[in-house]
């Protein structure tokens, strides 16, 4: 999925599901800064996730109308009934669908939410998929050069309430994209739309569609209850991708309650809401009115999930290590291994049939606030470069099992990628340059600058910021944490009169292309409260460049531009330190069945669990 970071590691879109959603990461670190390197090396592991990183690059076909029939391919050995117990770190602050960019939202979406098209796995462990129609028929009908796009929906679709789903659901799903209150979901298909980048897209349909108006027919067509159109004045080959992000799945026009959606939406999935008790639980129970004849991706195994919030990584993984009870039938949707048990999880040939691990897409990158005056001298951001350490990072989630440091923006999953960048020398030492950064203090006359670092308030958060702070005091600044709740913790550092001078996050393609990468998070005409661009840079230099590299048609001359962007935004504007391509593995209770890392959702697959 994509989009912001995964969990802190909070993260959001950019997050795909590892394609199709944000995630900004809030990850904690160690009071180790002097140590150069973290956890234990599993060659075997190692190579296997590379090949992992590898194939993730590669194009996912578009299927046709038999690939997107239903019902799913059914899981092996598996079997209905009983009720899950789900162990998650961060309560929900989205459940509106045009509000969903955070990994842990956009991995129960798969169960409550459904957009026109999906990714339906190919493949039984996960690693191969395909994009298929969802309510729609097919993945989409291109005409003039992709500049339209035709949809039909399907017979037997309808939202929990029963009601039938139709095209004036679509054209209200994407109207309501343009209302003020719609702020933490991706842009691309408002943008195209409009045509314009950055925030310009809302001058379309200021307000929505509340107000009595309208997109235009020549922009969306809704002309009978099964036929959506979709007209771009440019080329958008990409919109299957698009469209099967969470963001953009359905929300019912008649059962609309604007803000209050975000709390209780109406489901289109296997599974309702019963209730949501934020911060504390969560009850999902089978949506009567889902038809599985319908859906080719999901399917309705259990009677029900049981979704417990405030479970840390450590309580998780011991709870569910243990083995007994309820935590018998217990997993995460996104909770990993804590590090102080990665090793051991790994190398244990008994846990096998219980884990899963892979490769995301997720890149974790230091923000340094260019709002702010102090942080616009480019010797203070070249000293925070050069005197953070990354190894803390890396400590707080198991070292090398869990991590690797970065050089620059783009995912060893994603073209573009260049293994050789180490601007800021990370990757030959972790542990950062505090000599180097405190001289360039010194000229810039700022030894003792004040720097605020906002940080997640979890455990590992709190470990990390601790054992960076002190490495940047070090470096000659005088740091002052402040701690930021992990369930808000995207909503507060996406305000732009945020008080923190650096803050870390974290961000996954969106689909294979550093074009979901790099706009969403570095375009200066997309700032804003609650978008992507989270250093609030606006460079023009870098506007243009994402300008021109959009139109490259070539996927290797593409490719090629991004990767110079990446060098130019890390080395050249120095507005984001980039600190680790992110691994993950999570354990399940030895009744959990259907176990596998799905490498498009980027963690374990709620669509296919079971009990055994």
């Amino acid at each position: 999925m994509g989009g912001k970071s995964r969990d802190e590691p909070v993260t959001r879109r950019g997050g795909r599901p590892a394609y199709g959603a944000l995630c900004v990461l809030a990850a904690g670190a160690l009071v180790l800064a002097g140590c150069s390197k973290g956890g234990s090396d599993h060659g075997g592991d190692d190579k296997k996730d590379q090949q992992n990183a590898r194939r993730q690059q590669a194009p996912i076909r578009f299927g046709d109308a038999a690939d997107s029939r239903g019902p799913a391919a059914p899981v092996p050995g598996a079997r209905s009934g009983g009720t899950m117990e789900v162990l998650q770190r961060d309560t929900y602050a989205h459940l509106d669908p045009a509000q969903i960019y955070v990994q842990s939202e956009m991995s129960v979406a798969q169960l409550l939410h459904r957009g026109l098209t999906g990714y339906r796995a190919t493949s039984d462990d996960g690693t191969r998929h395909e994009v298929v129609g969802d309510l729609a028929t097919d993945s989409g009908t291109a005409t003039d050069g992709g500049r339209t796009w035709k949809y039909t929906l399907k017979d037997g679709i309808r939202f929990q309430d029963g009601s039938p789903i139709t095209s004036r659901d679509v054209r209200h799903t994407v109207e309501r994209l343009f209302a003020p209150f719609i702020d933490q979901g991706p842009t691309y298909l408002q943008q195209w739309l409009a045509d314009s980048a950055g925030t310009g897209y809302r001058k379309l349909l200021k307000g929505g569609p509340y107000n009595g108006r309208h997109l235009p027919d020549s922009v969306l067509e809704t002309p009978d209850p099964k036929t959506v159109v979709f007209h771009f004045r440019a080329p958008h080959p990409d919109l299957p991708y698009a469209l099967a992000m969470a963001g953009y799945a359905m929300v019912s026009e008649k059962g609309d309650t604007k803000e209050k959606y975000d709390k209780a939406p109406l489901a289109t999935g296997p599974y309702e809401i019963r209730s949501f008790k934020s911060g504390k639980s969560m009850v999902l129970v089978r949506n009567p009115n889902w038809d599985a004849r319908t859906d080719p991706l999901r399917h309705q195994y259990v009677d029900g999930f049981t979704i417990l919030f405030n479970q840390q990584y450590e309580t998780s993984t011991k709870a569910l290590l243990a083995d007994t009870g309820a935590d018998r039938a217990g997993v995460s949707f996104t909770n990993q291994v804590d590090a102080g048990d990665l090793s051991n999880v790994r190398g244990d040939p008994r846990l096998r049939s219980r884990t899963v691990s892979g490769y995301q897409a997720y890149v974790g990158q230091m923000n340094i606030n260019m709002s702010h005056p102090a942080m616009r001298d480019r010797r203070v951001r070249e000293a925070i470069a050069y005197g953070l350490p990354i190894t803390p990072f890396l400590r707080a989630y198991g070292g090398t099992d869990a991590m690797e440091v970065a050089g620059g923006v783009i995912s060893p999953t994603v073209p573009g990628y260049d293994p050789s960048f180490d601007p800021w020398g990370k990757k030959r030492r972790p542990a950062g340059d505090p000599d180097k950064a405190r001289e360039l203090l010194k000229q810039a006359g700022k030894l003792g600058l004040k720097l605020t670092f906002g940080y997640v308030n979890t455990p590992e958060g709190q470990q990390y910021s601790t054992a960076m702070a002190a490495g940047l005091k070090k470096a000659g600044f005088d740091v002052q944490r402040q701690e930021i709740p992990a369930e808000t913790y995207y909503d507060q550092v996406s305000k732009l009169d945020n008080d923190y001078d650096i803050f870390h996050t974290a961000w996954a393609a969106d689909w294979p292309s550093p074009s979901t990468v790099i706009p969403p998070t570095f375009d200066g005409r997309v700032i804003a409260d609650g978008a992507a661009n989270y250093s609030q840079v606006d460079d023009p230099k870098i506007n243009s460049w994402i300008d021109s590299a959009s139109r490259i048609t070539d996927p290797t001359q593409a490719a090629y531009q991004w990767e110079k962007l990446d060098d130019y935004i890390v080395k050249g504007v120095v507005n984001v330190v980039p600190t680790a391509y992110y691994k993950q593995t999570q354990i399940a209770g030895s009744r959990v069945g259907g176990l596998v890392y799905d490498a498009v959702i980027g963690g374990v697959d709620p669509r296919r669990l079971y009990l055994k």
